[in-house]
């Protein structure tokens, strides 16, 4: 994974993708000012992301890489900048819908980007996410104009869900994801297939709500670690087998129609089997 001043590299979401030798995927042109950069295509999910762009500043590498790797699996354009020199820039050359914002930024305060942001007509929601969690860093960062504040170390799956709030105001798409009959309701967590409701743990949840939202598409062990859990979870990679067959035991294996496939070589992915073509009806024998 290898991040530069303008973008972060897609290259890991399809390293386990493309055959050995592929010429590596382009990056998208610079944005005009005022106006989004291409972002990714379209992901099948809650809702249309394909405008969603999001500027990650954060000065920590192996932070930013995490935060950008698990915004592109969701489905958003991701911008990053390691200094509050970068981001303002960036702010300025390109109309954000979202702005993560670390506090210890080695050319200035976090804040004082923050402040600037703000002093924009008009400036993106700015979700704070920084080490400083006392409670007066926190009500100096929400009373300064952020619009959240998420403290260090940190889950992914719910920074997911507060990116997620974010976007969603005065923006009355509904949060629901649907591979066949099974169907998933993002705001209310619930699961049904059928008409039978599902009980899922936490990380079973999140684990199935990655999958759906990029239903059809291959993901990695990895990608499904770094998605769900904490990003210094240390642990092995195999676990991710271990809620698969948990999910299974509930959304499979008493329906006929198998939705979880396992994709050999990579990990696993959630799609309808195609439905087999219609035999024709036999022709009235003459008599």
């Amino acid at each position: 994974m290898r991040r530069t001043g303008r973008a972060c590299s897609r290259g890991f979401l399809t390293l386990c993708l493309v055959p050995a030798g592929a010429l590596p995927a382009q990056r998208p042109p610079p944005a005009l000012p005022g106006r989004h950069a291409p972002g990714l295509r379209a992901v099948n999910g809650c809702a249309k992301l394909e405008s969603m762009r999001i500027l990650v500043v954060e000065d920590e590498k192996r932070i930013a890489d995490f935060l950008c790797r698990g915004l592109e699996g969701a489905g958003y354009a991701v911008d990053a900048a390691a200094t509050g020199g970068e981001a303002v820039t960036h702010i300025h050359a390109t109309d954000y819908d979202l702005v993560i914002l670390d506090r210890m930024l080695p050319d200035m305060d976090g804040l004082q980007v923050l402040e600037k942001i703000r002093n924009r007509k008009l400036g993106p929601p700015v979700l704070i996410l920084s080490a400083r969690g006392a409670l007066d860093d926190r009500v100096k960062g929400l009373e300064t104009g952020a619009d959240d504040y998420l403290v260090k170390p940190f889950a992914f799956v719910e920074l997911l869900a507060r990116v997620r709030a974010l976007l969603r105001r005065g923006q009355p798409t509904p949060e629901r994801l649907q591979v066949s009959d099974l169907t998933l309701d993002c705001i209310r967590r619930k699961v049904t297939r059928g008409s039978e409701a599902i009980d899922l743990a936490p990380k079973e949840f999140g684990i199935l709500e990655y999958m759906m939202r990029n239903k059809g598409r291959p993901l990695s062990r990895t990608m499904i670690v770094e998605h769900v859990w904490d990003m210094d979870y240390d642990g092995l990679t195999n676990i991710v087998d271990v809620y698969i067959r948990h999910l299974r035991s509930k959304i499979d294996d008493r329906f006929q129609q198998k939705l979880i496939q396992t994709v050999r070589g990579i990990g696993y992915m959630i799609e309808a089997p195609e439905k087999p073509a219609a035999q024709p009806a036999p022709e009235p024998t003459q008599v």
